[in-house]
């Protein structure tokens, strides 16, 4: 299954999914244009549909700690002046 769309980025709006990606890949940019939702949004590369379809099997391992401290680091980022 393939989740990334042509044009070289992947975007989503869930915070616990932005949070794995971002453990393994940077956040290119946040778009918070709807006042409702921010998406983070993450280059293109090789691996990261693996990482999202093994995230939505639930095959993933990522250790507590840096799960915890990561949802920190994108909330600062989303909620912080910007």
């Amino acid at each position: 299954m393939k989740f990334l769309k042509e044009g070289g980025f992947y975007r989503t709006s869930d915070l616990a999914l932005a949070t794995v990606i971002s453990l393994f890949y940077p956040i290119e940019a946040i778009d918070k244009q709807d006042t409702r939702r921010a998406y983070f949004i993450f280059k293109r590369e090789e691996g990261l549909d693996e990482l999202i379809e093994k995230y939505w099997r639930g095959e993933l391992r990522v250790e507590p700690k840096m799960f915890f401290n990561q949802i920190r680091v994108l909330k600062v980022r989303l909620y912080g002046c910007e």
